[in-house]
């Protein structure tokens, strides 16, 4: 798997990339003071949370295009479904490996913080940037869909951070 691909995505895993991605930063800015003193525990419940949330938009994806059907989705269609949404799952995996190298002492569980929110940063500017280069906009437009992509973004972060605390 390439870094690229963690960062990027595809043009058919830019909403599963953005929800990621929104999702873990919402749990580590909002589990970060709760578990400074175990970052293992905070490793955990991003891993956790997020497989939770995957699962959930698949069940819900696939139990929307069931009825769509008419019909009980087999096992193949349900796992397409799950590989389309794989990218929520895939958005966790940066953040997450930073959280785990501060954990295990590579370097300061402060830095491996600011480095997984930075790269869940990155991540929502790449995917605005993708906009914006499909969509063929002016460096203003590109810097209006940035902006709005990170403010989105980190409002919802935000919000959980105060509701969290």
């Amino acid at each position: 798997m390439k870094v690229r691909r963690l960062l990027h995505g595809s043009t058919e895993t830019i909403a599963g990339t953005v929800y990621g991605t929104i999702v873990v930063l919402s749990m580590l800015t909002a589990g970060a003071a709760g578990y400074e003193d175990d970052p293992w525990q905070l490793v955990a419940i991003v891993v956790s949370g997020t497989v939770v949330l995957w699962a959930a938009h698949v069940y819900a994806h696939g139990l929307g295009e069931s009825v769509r059907a008419r019909r009980r989705l087999d096992a193949r269609e349900l796992q397409l479904i799950a590989f389309r949404e794989d990218s929520i799952l895939l958005a966790a995996v940066l953040p997450v490996a930073a959280i785990a190298l501060g954990a295990a002492g590579v370097f300061s569980e402060r830095f491996a913080l600011w480095l997984a929110v930075g790269l869940g940063v990155a991540a929502l500017t790449v995917q605005a940037l993708r906009y914006a280069r499909l969509e063929r906009l002016s460096g203003v437009g590109t810097a209006t869909a940035i902006a709005v992509n990170l403010t989105f973004g980190l409002v919802f972060v935000a919000l959980k951070a105060l509701l969290a605390h």
